[in-house]
């Protein structure tokens, strides 16, 4: 089920991003795999503001989670990490639909999101989620920022794109926004 992150999942946030990095090291980019996950803090601000989502079957610990920004009027998902003892599962999907709907009712327009092109958990996983590559040349500033981040964290060793997928929005009269 998904929730919102509660201070007390904040660790265990921590423990899943480790390990879903590690399985980076089958597809030889072991410099992602011994990444260290962001600090509590990291994980608070998104928790604190209402954008970090946590899966968590009744009375278990988180076994995947989303963290959510919004860059240039879309909700860009800033992180969304699956522990590998829970992949397969569709729980990445349907973290992934959940910010749908939280962009739906707030009436942005796209979800986006950055990743590896050719990693086959991320771009290909993607695309099967109804997500297209965007063209470099129409990235808005945001993007543009997040990318230069990124460069600047050596991510781009490796071909990385941006992705988008269409929020579709609730007709007129048949419901809208909800809270």
């Amino acid at each position: 089920m998904i929730r919102l992150a509660e201070p007390a999942d904040l660790p265990r946030l921590q423990e899943i991003e480790v390990a879903a990095g590690s399985i980076f090291r089958s597809v030889g980019m072991d410099e992602i795999a011994d990444d260290p996950a962001p600090e509590i803090a990291w994980f608070e601000q998104y928790r604190a503001d209402g954008r970090m989502w946590v899966w968590a079957a009744p009375g278990e610990p988180a076994a995947a989670f989303c963290a959510v920004e919004i860059v240039d009027g879309n909700a860009h998902v800033e992180q969304v990490s699956v522990h590998p003892d829970h992949g397969r599962r569709g729980l990445g999907a349907q973290l992934v639909d959940h910010v749908a709907e939280w962009a739906r009712d707030r009436g942005l327009p796209e979800i986006t999101l950055t990743t590896f092109a050719d990693v086959p958990w991320n771009g290909p996983y993607y695309s099967r989620l109804g997500f297209v590559t965007v063209a470099d040349a129409d990235l808005g500033p945001g993007l543009l920022a997040v990318r230069a981040h990124e460069a600047g964290r050596g991510l781009d060793r490796w071909p990385r794109i941006v992705m988008t997928r269409h929020v579709p929005i609730d007709p007129p009269g048949q419901g809208g926004p909800r809270s």
